[in-house]
């Protein structure tokens, strides 16, 4: 009679250690991509958010008789933005209104998150 040999069904180590060093090159590449893709969605967003507060300013000028010189606060644009609440920068900086004929800032335009002409 013959004896038959039967192999164990499974995975070497050494097909292991492969797999795990694919998903390690996989993630050495998408790792520094995710953290440049968060920070243009927050830059992209704050560019937005600051149009918002100028179209609120321009709105708010438009409707009370302002000069291009005027300041409106928080509280006087909150019915010309979305939603009556005021943006924050994702970024975590501050924003400034200005004049009306001065576009609004945020703490982190060195970063990219400003507007202007």
């Amino acid at each position: 009679m013959k004896m038959r040999m039967h192999r164990q069904a499974g995975f070497t180590l050494v097909e292991i250690m492969i797999v795990v060093a694919i998903i390690g090159l996989l993630m050495a590449v998408a790792i520094p991509n995710l953290g440049r893709a968060r920070k243009t969605t927050q830059t992209k967003v704050c560019v937005a958010n600051l149009r918002m507060i100028q179209s609120a300013k321009q709105q708010w000028a438009l409707e009370n008789g302002k000069s291009d010189s005027d300041t409106p606060n928080e509280q006087e644009l909150l019915p010309y933005i979305e939603n009556e609440s005021f943006p924050k920068c994702p970024a975590g900086g501050s924003y400034t209104i200005n004049a009306v004929g001065t576009y609004p800032t945020c703490s982190k335009a060195a970063d990219g998150h400003a507007i202007g002409r």
